[in-house]
């Protein structure tokens, strides 16, 4: 071996080695929140991501969408995760269950129940108590932790805000979100993903788990955001979940730009300059509901 190929390898070998540490960071860095306790939730996780400076106390939950079939992570997890970190908030990015792209293509959960609700429900409302027994360890404000949803994930986050008062988020921010599972306008392979192969057909099921059916009067506050051309869930889920809360005198703002699309999530490049604008605007509202 030559002198040029010994050194080709050794730099192929740190690589590797670099990239295996990472990955190994990486996995200690996820919390499996429910334990040990049953080989189908050792997939649910919660990774932190704490700023390490100008900490403002807060923490949200990020909640990924995907259609509740899979998890749109890299757009709607992670960089979400790290912009929230890098503007003093501490991150904490779900890993919830969710129906599964083989389930999905093959109907399966006809004859096998799969992961369909209550499950991801309970995955973040087990996540709200994990960050709030361990709120000291983290540097937070129990009072003062949220859940930020991206479409499916926007849908999950309303939902737990209008469930049990002492698993609920102070404040919830629901992004291009699936809302009704009863209305002509609701994102069918949502309604699906959650509900499973016979539940989806469900009136009762379906009104249930309508969000702006059942906004309560003690609703926390509320950041939404959609935009008027989206491709993906049809706009009028956000207006129906806006004029709920307005109905129930709720604190909240809505934003609906006229272009951006669907699932642009933190990205810089995803989307358009318009709706990109959202974050500045969710920062600006957050400041406001501490006062």
């Amino acid at each position: 071996m030559n002198r040029n190929t010994y050194l080709c390898a050794m730099r192929s070998a740190l690589r590797l080695l670099l990239l295996l540490c990472a990955l190994h960071a990486s996995a200690q860095d996820e919390i499996r929140i429910w334990g040990d306790s049953s080989p189908r939730l050792r997939h649910v996780t919660l990774t932190p991501l704490l700023p390490t400076s100008g900490a403002t106390g807060e923490a949200i939950i990020v909640c990924p969408g995907g259609s509740y079939s899979w998890l749109a992570m890299p757009t709607e997890g992670m960089a979400v995760g790290r912009w929230l970190r890098d503007n003093g908030i501490a991150a904490f990015v779900l890993k919830y269950r969710v129906q599964g792209i083989v389930p999905y293509i093959t109907h399966s959960r006809l004859l096998f129940r799969g992961h369909q609700y209550p499950d991801a429900l309970e995955d973040l409302q087990q996540a709200i108590r994990h960050v709030r027994q361990q709120a000291g360890r983290y540097g937070i404000d129990p009072r003062r932790m949220g859940a930020m949803g991206f479409s499916a994930g926007g849908h999950l986050a309303m939902l737990s805000a209008e469930q049990e008062k002492e698993l609920r988020p102070d404040f919830v921010c629901a992004i291009y979100p699936v809302v009704s599972l009863a209305h002509p306008c609701s994102h069918k392979r949502s309604r699906r993903a959650l509900l499973g192969e016979r539940r989806k057909f469900s009136r009762k099921m379906r009104d249930s788990l309508s969000v702006e059916r059942h906004v309560p009067d003690d609703c926390p506050p509320v950041f939404l955001l959609n935009c008027k051309d989206d491709p993906v869930v049809k706009p009028h889920n956000a207006v129906l979940l806006d004029s709920a809360l307005t109905a129930r005198g709720i604190r909240h703002r809505f934003v609906q730009y006229s272009t951006g699309g669907h699932g642009f999530g933190a990205s810089e490049k995803k989307g358009t300059p318009e709706c990109r604008a959202w974050k500045q605007e969710f920062l600006d509202w957050l400041r406001e509901v501490k006062k």
